[in-house]
């Protein structure tokens, strides 16, 4: 009953539903680019990616300073059918798979840099 309710509440976020759905369609992405598909800052993506966790939903690895994403393996099968049937007609997933396409062909140092520069004028 407990891991049902940090399950709902994990996937009760819009971001963190796309976030799944974009981890559905790939095997694994950085932080780095979830980040830049979400366009959120890299400060609220990470406690997303917590709440995630903490919902055993998603694992991560780290790869040297790259911290790296994918659907955990007791990832409920249920849900992720479900989830995978719901989200694929879904416009805002959509527009997701297109912007990580770009995403994933662009270069991680230099993602990473730009959103390091974004923080520093925003801030």
């Amino acid at each position: 009953m407990i891991m049902t309710l940090y399950v709902t509440k994990a996937l009760s976020d819009g971001n963190r539903l796309r976030t799944v759905a974009a981890l559905l369609e790939h095997d694994e992405l950085c932080v780095c680019q979830i980040t830049e598909m979400l366009g959120l800052a890299p400060g609220t993506v990470s406690r997303h990616m917590g709440v995630l966790q903490n919902a055993r939903l998603v694992e991560s690895r780290k790869d040297g300073r790259w911290v790296h994403y994918r659907l955990s393996g007791s990832f409920p099968i249920l849900v992720r059918q479900w989830l995978a049937q719901e989200l694929s007609q879904a416009g805002v997933i959509a527009e997701d798979r297109v912007k990580l396409d770009a995403v994933i062909a662009a270069d991680r140092e230099d993602l990473c840099r730009s959103q390091r520069k974004r923080k520093c004028h925003s801030g």
